[in-house]
């Protein structure tokens, strides 16, 4: 074997009480498999906040309803991110339980008949409650038919008048993904959002309401547009494409892009398999997506696992130093 493959040994990991989550990803980062890429990806996040990099952040799947609404709220808060592109359940979901419904610890293992007899909604093993969905729906619906004009919006427009009329009516007390985004007036898109209660809300109760999102796809492929970029990923989907195809706009508008520079995912499905929520960032490189000298880290982990422990090792390391 060439010896230059043999010029750093690995380092089997030592523990201690009282250890912190930044000191353990550090550690980490000597030993093997996905506890090796989740120390990678602390610090390629950390390394383009220090460069200053736009980061974009796609959040596919059931995340808020997982529990990890609060986690997101703070990456907008602390400028860890400064665009967000979501589902459109993620985004119901942090509305329902900013508005103050929780969801609830459940089960997998339970008869769903059962459930659906008394209302409830279950994600895996999470519960949520069918009949304050069906309020909320219409609620959404009859805000926007009555308070938002008659014209089309881009979904970064609807999305940040929903987070405003959220923080007006929960008056503070619960912070949620939405509210906090329309603080700090960072970007929220949402690309599918037919494709959630958000889109039934304005279908049963809205007069025709319309949407831009051809408008989406020239504001995100303007935002990228002569920027160092960092991409993150929160499982596949709409939201990573959307993301992702922003390269592409920007040379259609003009730009002269090379792909994002910073990539980061935390993903479960594998590469070969053919679908995107799997698909490399090295497949990426070849659409001009991605640029090929940029440092890409793919995490095989859940989520709820590997976002938590990240943001807390960034938060240490970041403490003291603020973004533009």
């Amino acid at each position: 074997m060439n010896d230059r493959h043999k010029q750093i040994p690995t380092e089997p990991i030592q523990l201690e009480p009282g250890l912190s989550t930044d000191e353990l990803l550090r550690r980490m980062e000597r030993i093997s498999f996905q506890g090796r890429q989740i120390a990678r990806a602390a610090r390629v996040w950390e390394a383009a906040l220090d460069q200053n990099a736009y980061v974009m952040m796609g959040l596919a799947g059931a995340m808020t309803a997982a529990g990890l609404r609060k986690v997101v709220s703070l990456l907008i808060e602390m400028r860890f991110i400064d665009c967000l592109v979501s589902t459109g359940a993620n985004l119901f979901h942090d509305v329902y339980e900013t508005l103050g419904t929780p969801h609830y610890m459940g089960s997998p293992d339970v008869d769903d008949e059962e459930l659906f007899a008394h209302g409830l909604d279950r994600v895996y093993d999470t519960y949520a409650d069918e009949r304050e969905f069906e309020k909320i729906d219409r609620w959404l619906g009859e805000w926007a038919n009555s308070k938002l004009e008659k014209r089309p919006y881009t979904t970064r427009e609807f999305l940040y008048e929903l987070g405003l009329e959220v923080e007006r009516i929960s008056d503070g007390k619960n912070t949620g993904i939405l509210t906090t985004a329309a603080k700090y007036k960072l970007p929220v898109y949402c690309p599918a959002v037919a494709d959630s209660s958000i889109g039934i809300g304005l279908a049963s109760a809205a007069d025709n309401f319309i949407f831009d999102l051809t408008g989406d796809v020239k504001e995100t492929g303007q935002l990228v547009v002569g920027k160092e970029t960092m991409v993150l990923y929160c499982g596949g989907g709409t939201p990573k494409n959307f993301i992702q195809q922003t390269e592409v706009t920007a040379k259609h508008l003009g730009g002269q892009p090379s792909g994002h520079k910073h990539a980061v995912q935390f993903i479960t499905d594998a590469p070969h398999w053919g679908g995107l929520s799997g698909c490399t960032f090295e497949e990426a490189v070849s659409w001009g997506k991605i640029d090929p000298s940029g440092e890409k880290v793919t995490v095989f982990c859940d989520a709820t696992i590997a976002l938590p422990l990240v943001v807390s090792a960034l938060l240490t390391r970041r403490a003291g130093r603020s973004r533009r």
